[in-house]
């Protein structure tokens, strides 16, 4: 939270502090240190808020039923003659504060303006545990070892696998085994592929063999076919020359 934080209602808290802050600087209305002074023509000071100019002058105040007023001495004021008081927002943010989270063991004090910066690196600062379905709420600076034995904690092997480890398989788990057997798996099965194919290969060599075989049969076959069909015609046209020769 900044010390010109819209967000917020009302002055700074006086408990706050390290010392008790002058009486100039604490609003009237509120009684807490003034957040974004602002000065009106009757010259009292009073705190912006993030929806009208003056958070002190109520809604009542301001409604377009009413007239608005000074909370204070109730003169008339023109929202267009109020002014932010930077050099008192100055002074008030250099004020010292103690951390909000005190009572938890923090000790340490700062400016006003550094307020935020502190809060959100704070030690003793409560925090949920990030895991999803931890409900558990610890000190920042306790995170680290509740992290440590949470049993909603999950995360991937750093080392790529794949596989997601609790705090009870990380122990056990060794990535370069894991990759081992899963390297090991799969080239026993590269090699039973390797023999299912080469025995495949093998009968289909066999049976290119026994095909060239049967194709160098049923062509010996054919050449023999030939031979004994010339043989029958010759021996066809020696009988028609002989009878011609008896006939003469």
């Amino acid at each position: 939270m900044t010390v010109n934080d819209p967000s917020t209602s009302g002055g700074y808290d006086l408990e706050q502090f390290v010392e008790v802050p002058d009486q100039d600087l604490v609003c009237s209305i509120c009684h807490g240190v003034l957040r974004c002074p602002v000065r009106i023509a009757c010259s009292h000071n009073v705190k912006t808020s993030p929806i009208v100019k003056c958070s002190h002058i109520s809604v009542k105040h301001l409604s377009p039923s009413r007239q608005e007023t000074c909370p204070c001495c109730r003169k008339v004021v023109h929202r267009q003659l109020m002014f932010v008081v930077y050099k008192l927002s100055k002074s008030i943010s250099r004020l010292k504060i103690k951390c909000k989270n005190e009572i938890h063991g923090c000790c340490a004090t700062f400016p006003l303006s550094d307020q935020y910066s502190h809060s959100t690196a704070c030690d003793f600062k409560v925090i949920s545990c990030p895991n999803e379905g931890c409900k558990v709420e610890v000190l920042r600076k306790e995170l680290a070892r509740h992290l440590q034995s949470c049993d909603f904690w999950r995360e991937p092997c750093m080392m790529g696998c794949g596989t997601v480890l609790t705090h009870q398989t990380h122990a056990q788990h060794n990535c370069y085994r894991e990759l081992k057997r899963e390297f090991e798996a799969q080239q026993s099965t590269h090699k039973a592929i390797a023999v299912k194919l080469k025995k495949k290969l093998s009968k289909m060599q066999s049976t290119m063999l026994q095909m060239r075989r049967q194709v160098s049969l049923i062509c010996d076959s054919l050449e023999v076919m030939d031979d004994e069909d010339d043989e029958e015609e010759d021996e066809h046209a020696g009988s028609s020359n002989a009878e011609s020769s008896a006939d003469v």
